[in-house]
């Protein structure tokens, strides 16, 4: 049974494999992550998540309620751009003592750090992503 399995699959992954198109550079910088943006946490519960991609759209979700994509201006997304260059994301915090704390978690350029007290360098960017998902993220 085991060898038949193995035969099965070692025939089926090269006639898969062939009819799979190459996707275009372009389509895969168009929808890379730009920013990946979450606050969880406090009193409230918060779950919200932000991602913002390349070609200047996000995806939004709370804890509770529908998952929102839409696109931002051409001002908001120059605006998030800029805080961006100035963010440094450095380590990661640990957790306080304590309940109720936010914890924020940004990952760019292939780094993520997760803090509970925003250096001066996430502010601008949490603000931004605060408005972002205050604007788009509508319940149903």
């Amino acid at each position: 049974m085991r060898i038949i399995r193995i035969v099965l699959l070692a025939a089926l992954v090269p006639a898969l494999g062939a009819s799979v198109a190459p996707v275009p550079a372009q389509a895969a910088t168009a929808r890379s992550v730009l920013v990946e943006y979450r606050r969880q946490g406090g009193f409230a519960g918060f779950d919200d998540r932000v991602v913002a991609y390349g070609n200047g759209c996000v995806r939004l979700s709370r804890r509770t309620g529908p998952v929102v994509n839409a696109c931002l201006t051409g001002k908001e997304e120059r605006g998030l751009r800029a805080a961006l260059k100035a963010l440094r994301l450095g380590r990661s915090e640990r957790p306080p003592q304590g309940a109720d704390f936010l914890r924020y978690t940004l990952a760019y350029k292939g780094h993520r750090a997760t803090r509970y007290t925003l250096p001066k360098t996430w502010r601008p960017v949490v603000a931004r992503l605060d408005a972002i998902m205050t604007k788009y993220w509508a319940p149903d």
